[in-house]
């Protein structure tokens, strides 16, 4: 199975804190064998060396099937490239590194993500020169408990209008879960981003295909 292009399809934010105590590597084991095609790495509690471990542990799982992203960490990206961990880039945020210093660290080959969700944001993405940033993780749609921090919602109103004026591919997140996909993509965009939807599900495979076969069957009723 080939990794599909960054930012489309039911997006796993794999979140060490939301695996009721599973290992992170299970989830990620169990969302790539029911066709999830991207896996971002959350671990903002661990320290470097363990997130790496983790890193590494999921790469098993992904390697030739499914995106990797390391979520902010840039030196952990790098450790495990270095150590020839299959991994496959970065998702960033506003608060992160400038995207163009982080693009000129992991080179071009490597995927970057970057968190965006208002017009300023998307206005200074467009400024960057292209190739820069491979697509946008755009939200919050909802409010989640598991990013405190999050933009106001935008509501899937507020997300398309939004997503209008896009200048990369968008990831919506924030909330999202079973029977969001025909919003999402009616909004106009790429991916879904998921995390409690599978990482706190009693059976993370069985979540993880039902999400994908939903993703799959809002684009044939939205192309209708």
């Amino acid at each position: 199975m080939r990794a599909p292009a960054p930012g489309t399809g039911i997006y796993l934010v794999a979140d060490a804190a939301s695996t009721a105590g599973r290992p992170l590597a299970d989830i990620v084991a169990a969302a790539v064998s029911s066709g999830i095609g991207t896996i971002q790495l959350r671990c903002k509690d661990l320290p470097a060396r363990d997130f790496l471990a983790e890193v590494a542990a999921c790469a098993v799982h992904t390697a030739g099937r499914a995106l990797l992203l390391v979520n902010d960490r840039v030196d952990v990206y790098l450790a495990a490239r270095a150590a020839g961990v299959p991994v496959d880039g970065v998702h960033i945020g506003q608060q992160d590194l400038p995207a163009s210093a982080v693009r000129g660290l992991i080179g071009q080959d490597a995927v970057l993500g970057l968190s965006a969700s208002t017009p300023d944001h998307f206005a200074a993405v467009a400024a960057l020169p292209p190739g820069t940033v491979d697509y946008l993780g755009t939200g919050a749609v909802r409010p989640t408990p598991t990013k405190k921090d999050h933009p106001t919602p935008l509501g899937f109103d507020g997300l398309a209008s939004l997503i209008a004026a896009a200048p990369l591919p968008c990831v919506a997140i924030g909330g999202l879960g079973h029977g969001d996909t025909g919003d999402v993509r009616a909004a106009g965009a790429a991916g879904m981003a998921v995390v409690r939807a599978i990482c706190a599900d009693d059976d993370p495979a069985v979540a993880a295909a039902s999400l994908h076969a939903e993703w799959a069957l809002a684009g044939v009723e939205v192309a209708q």
